[in-house]
């Protein structure tokens, strides 16, 4: 398959490169220092499951590129609106589009915003990050995807799309609801995301904690009633589910939107408890714990996003 990546950080560059080990033809949008050291030395991956350093195609702009039988779209939930600018020319009538970002609205934006191609749902699992320009370097978790169509929709080059992965060693699924899998996706990260971020403590101390433990639930229970009044069901037990995996992880674990705040960089917290609020207001469903950590984190993300300033 010719397979087109948009956004080339610790996801994209992951995924990419081993579709691309695997025999598919693959290009990569990226930008940068990091794409420039991937066209002077290749785009290399560290791994537990094995090192790489391949010879890619790359470009900042997709023109370059040109079309392709699947766009992976793996950039952060707040560039979509540059991906849909720009990704016209890596498209034509019968290209699949999936998007590989954290959040659950992200299909629907490009629905709206893409006049050709199909858009799929989709998802993935993955500990990765750009460790240094031309190097992804991936420290947990298996890699996984999920996609299909929305409304459990067949399709051929979902099909294919799924062979390839397995071909690269990916684990792959294609599940008959693609927005349940991608809401469940969501209560995990997000919840976990919303009470880490503001109380600036790892995992481990959020679960052990009795405060911050009950106020993981029921930031976890929001979650879970939004998605419900949206017409996707979770099921009852969701939030119990969520806390037991919660257990298996490393008690210094931390989320991207912690890291990201603490660090000055912009975060994806209009796409993590921003949505919670936004789509909660929507359906009638109260969001206090989501409410209280988007108003308290804006301030941070919109001074990493050289909105505002102060000390």
């Amino acid at each position: 398959m010719n397979i087109a990546i948009f956004g080339s950080g610790g996801v994209g560059g992951y995924f990419g490169a081993r579709l691309q080990q695997a025999g598919e033809e693959v290009a990569f949008v990226a930008r940068g220092a990091h794409l420039a050291a991937m066209r002077d030395a290749g785009l290399a991956i560290e791994s537990p499951l094995g090192d790489a350093r391949l010879q890619v195609r790359a470009s900042d702009d997709p023109t370059e590129l040109g079309p392709a039988d699947v766009v992976l779209v793996a950039t952060k939930t707040y560039q979509l609106g540059e991906v849909v600018q720009s990704i016209g020319p890596l498209l034509h009538d019968d290209s699949l589009i999936v998007p590989l970002l954290n959040g659950v609205e992200a299909a629907e934006r490009l629905e709206a915003g893409v006049h050709r191609g199909t858009v799929a749902g989709g998802l993935c699992r993955i500990v990765a990050f750009i460790a240094a320009p031309g190097t992804i370097r991936h420290v947990g978790a298996e890699p996984s995807v999920a996609f299909g169509l929305r409304g459990g929709r067949q399709d051929e080059r979902v099909e294919r799309l799924a062979a390839a992965f397995r071909r690269a060693g990916v684990t792959v699924d294609t599940p008959s609801d693609i927005d349940e899998a991608t809401w469940s996706k969501f209560l995990f990260v997000v919840g976990w995301g919303a009470v880490g971020a503001v109380s600036r403590a790892p995992l481990g101390i959020l679960l052990h904690h009795d405060g911050t433990r009950e106020l993981l639930r029921r930031a976890l229970e929001e979650i879970r009633a939004v998605a419900a009044a949206r017409g996707v069901e979770l099921g009852g037990d969701a939030v119990d589910l969520a806390l037991a995996a919660y257990e298996r992880f490393p008690a210094e674990a931390t989320t991207s939107l912690q890291r990201d705040l603490a660090e000055g960089r912009r975060s994806e917290l209009n796409d993590w408890s921003g949505a919670v609020v936004r789509l909660g207001r929507d359906a009638g469903v109260d969001t206090p714990v989501h409410d209280f950590v988007t108003a308290a984190l804006t301030p941070l993300d919109r001074r990493a996003g050289g909105e505002i300033t102060f000390a």
